[in-house]
C-alpha cells in the first residue's frame, strides 16, 4: 500500500475518531445483516446516536425551566391548620378573643390554659416587582429556542460523520480491490518470469524482483483489509451500534451540489442569538433588583376551643409594598454580570459568523478542488492501465527488464489509490458544502 492512501485513510479515521469519541453506544440485534445506504444510515444515527438524545434533553430541561419562570404569573393559594395549647398570657389571652369567649372576668396577666385549632386559607400575588419575573420567562423563552438549534448543529455535524465515515469504507474497499488487482498482476508476471527462467532466457534476479514485490503486494492487501475492518468499526460506532457486520451499498444516488449557499441559514447563528435574548433578559432582571416590590395578599381563619368551648372566624386582606434601600452592592454586581455576559455573548456572535463565513469558503474551494482532482485522477488511470497493459505484454516478449514492469504496476496501484483517494473526496467534499451551508444531507 502506497504512503499516500495509507496517510489519506488514516485522516479520515483520525477525524472520525474525534467526533465518535463522545458518543456511547448500544446495541442492536436486528441491523447487523442490513444493507446500509448513505441516507439510510444518516437517518438511523440521528434518530438513535446518543448525541441527539442528550441534545432533546436539554430542550425538555429547558422547557422545565419556561415552566417554572411562568408559575410567577399565578397567584400562590396555600392551606394551614394547626393545634395548639399554652398558658402564655398573650397567646391564651388571643385566643381568646379568636375563639368569641372574653368577658370581664378574665384576669388579663393570668387568663389560664387555653387550646386552639386553627384552620387558615390564604391567597398571595406579586402585582410588580420590577419587571423580574416577565424578565425570567422572556429569557427561559429564548433559551429553547437555542437549545432547539444546538440539536440541530449537533444533526448537522452527525449527519456529515456519518457520510465521511461511510465513503472511508467505499475507500477502503475500492483501495483493497486496487491492490489485490495489483497483487494478481505480479503473480501473473512472476510466472511468466519463472517460466522465462526455466528456460535460460531471463536472470534470477529479475524473478527475486518480482517475488520481492508479491510480497509487498500481499502485505498491501493484509493492510487493506485491516483498513476495511477499522472504517467499519468507527461507521457502527456512529450510527450507535456496538458490533454486527457492515455490509454497504455505495450505488445510492449522491447529494444533490448546492447552487446558491450561505452560512447565514447556520443554526450556529440562531442559537447565539436566543443566547444573546436570554442574556438581555437576565440584564433586565438584574436591573429589576433596584425596583420595588408590589404584592397583593388575603386571608381567611378559624378558630375552635375546647378548653372553653368557642369558636369564632376572621379575615385580613391588603397590599405590601418592600424596597431594599442597601444590599451590600449585590444588585449592582449582579448588573455588572450580566452586562459583562451579554459583552461575551455579542462578541462571540461576531466570531461565530466569521468562524462560519471562513468554514463555508473553504468547503466552496474543497468542492472545487475536489471535483478537478478527481477528473485528473480518472485520465491517469486510463493511462496507467494503457501503459501496464503493453509493458506486460514487452516484458513476456523480453523487450523490458522485471523492474520496469514493477516501476509500471506501481504506478497504476498509485493511480487507482489516487482516483479511489479522490473520488471519496469529491462526494464528501459535496457532502461538506451541504454542512457548512446548513442543509440537510439528503
Amino acid at each position: 500500500m502506497s504512503f499516500s492512501f495509507k496517510k489519506a485513510v488514516q485522516l479520515s479515521i483520525a477525524s472520525g475518531l474525534l467526533f465518535t469519541s463522545v458518543i456511547q453506544s448500544f446495541g442492536s440485534d436486528n441491523t447487523g445483516q442490513q444493507i446500509w445506504t448513505a441516507e439510510q444510515a444518516v437517518a438511523f444515527a440521528l434518530k438513535n446516536s446518543p448525541d441527539s438524545e442528550i441534545a432533546l434533553a436539554r430542550i425538555q430541561t429547558a422547557s422545565a425551566q419556561q415552566l417554572a419562570a411562568q408559575s410567577a404569573n399565578y397567584p400562590v393559594i396555600g392551606l394551614h391548620g394547626g393545634y395548639s395549647q399554652t398558658d402564655n398570657p398573650m397567646y391564651s389571652f388571643g385566643n381568646i378573643l379568636n375563639q368569641g369567649e372574653f368577658n370581664n372576668t378574665i384576669d388579663f396577666n393570668n387568663p389560664g390554659r387555653t387550646d386552639n385549632l386553627n384552620l387558615t386559607a390564604d391567597i398571595r400575588y406579586r402585582l410588580y416587582n420590577g419587571g423580574m419575573d416577565s424578565a425570567s420567562v422572556d429569557s427561559a423563552e429564548a433559551q429553547i429556542i437555542s437549545r432547539k438549534q444546538q440539536y440541530e448543529v449537533v444533526k448537522n455535524q452527525l449527519a456529515f460523520e456519518v457520510v465521511k465515515s461511510f465513503q472511508s469504507i467505499i475507500q477502503a474497499q475500492d483501495a483493497l480491490h486496487a491492490e489485490e488487482a495489483s497483487l494478481k498482476a505480479i503473480e501473473a508476471s512472476l510466472a511468466v518470469a519463472k517460466a522465462r527462467f526455466d528456460a535460460g532466457d531471463l536472470l534470477k534476479e529479475e524473478v527475486l524482483n518480482l517475488e520481492v514485490q508479491q510480497a509487498r503486494a500481499m502485505e498491501s492487501v493484509l493492510d487493506g483489509n485491516h483498513q476495511i475492518q477499522l472504517t467499519q468499526r468507527i461507521f457502527l460506532n456512529l450510527l450507535g451500534l456496538k458490533d454486527g457486520s457492515v455490509n454497504i451499498n455505495g450505488n445510492d444516488a449522491l447529494q444533490a451540489v448546492p447552487e446558491h449557499v450561505s452560512y447565514t441559514g447556520r443554526p450556529e447563528i440562531s442559537m447565539v442569538e436566543n443566547s444573546i435574548a436570554s442574556a438581555e433578559a437576565e440584564l433586565k432582571k438584574a436591573q429589576g433588583g433596584n425596583l420595588p416590590t408590589l404584592d397583593g395578599f388575603a386571608s381567611y381563619q378559624y378558630d375552635k376551643g375546647f378548653e372553653l368551648d368557642g369558636s369564632g372566624d376572621s379575615w385580613m386582606a391588603g397590599i405590601k409594598v418592600d424596597y431594599n434601600l442597601y444590599q451590600g452592592n449585590r444588585t449592582n454586581a449582579n448588573i455588572a454580570l450580566a452586562k459583562s455576559q451579554l459583552l461575551q455573548l455579542k462578541k462571540e456572535l461576531a466570531k461565530t459568523e466569521l468562524s462560519l463565513n471562513l468554514d463555508l469558503q473553504q468547503a466552496e474551494l474543497g468542492y472545487k478542488l475536489a471535483k478537478e482532482r478527481k477528473g485528473v485522477t480518472d485520465k491517469m488511470v486510463e493511462t496507467a492501465e494503457e501503459s501496464a497493459r503493453l509493458s506486460r505484454i514487452r516484458f513476456r516478449e523480453g523487450v523490458i527488464l522485471s523492474s520496469n514492469l514493477i516501476d509500471v504496476e506501481t504506478r497504476l496501484t498509485e493511480a487507482l489509490l489516487k482516483q479511489s483517494t479522490a473520488k471519496a473526496n469529491y462526494i464528501v467534499s459535496i457532502a461538506n458544502l451541504r454542512r457548512a451551508a446548513g442543509l440537510p444531507q439528503y
